[in-house]
């Protein structure tokens, strides 16, 4: 197993679209409230202009074992510390391109918060512990030893609207570069 959460390994295995947002393009996001790291909560449908969400299945921590023996071999599990990074050293040029970036998991506030702190992360994660939004959206995700995560997909969602999807989504390092790239591609 991999020792340093910022480095991935050679043979991670490639996710494969199952379909699982194939639905998610054009849907209109739900008045849901989601707790944010900043503190209070953010309704993504009632926010105006472009914003990234991403979403992972969950931020490790250094010295800490994972959910499952094998999560590295589990295909879109393990890479979301370096995938955070790559929105944190992309987050300038992104608000340049004209979106907001969230960051999106089923862990709780607390952890996440810790997740910020540590990775020097300029924007807010935000929780859906209670799975609110997962549910109303029907969004992809995986179970891992009975706790249900969150598959590793990023929505660009403009005044409400989920206007592009990304999914699956590897490698999940160069992610960032991807959304940018789509986002200069495609202007408000």
């Amino acid at each position: 197993m991999s020792k340093n959460l910022l480095e991935l390994p050679a043979d991670l295995p490639v996710p494969e679209d199952d379909g699982a947002a194939a639905h998610l393009n054009g849907m209109r996001f739900p008045d849901i409230a989601l707790p944010s790291t900043a503190g209070g909560a953010i309704v993504l449908s009632r926010l105006s202009g472009r914003s990234v969400v991403y979403a992972y299945p969950r931020t490790g921590v250094p010295g800490e074992a994972s959910l499952d023996e094998n999560w590295e071999m589990i295909p879109g599990a393990r890479g979301c510390t370096p995938q955070s990074c790559a929105f944190r050293d992309h987050h300038g040029e992104l608000g340049d391109a004209g979106a907001r970036v969230f960051g999106l998991s089923t862990q709780d506030t607390a952890f996440q918060r810790a997740a910020v702190e540590r990775l020097h992360l300029p924007f807010q994660i935000l929780s859906d512990d209670r799975l609110e939004l997962t549910r109303a959206l029907d969004l992809p995700v995986m179970v891992v030893a009975d706790v249900t995560l969150m598959k590793r997909f990023t929505l660009v969602i403009r005044d409400g609207v989920i206007e592009h999807v990304f999914y699956p989504v590897f490698p999940p390092d160069r992610h960032a570069e991807a959304v940018l790239g789509w986002l200069r591609e495609n202007p408000a």
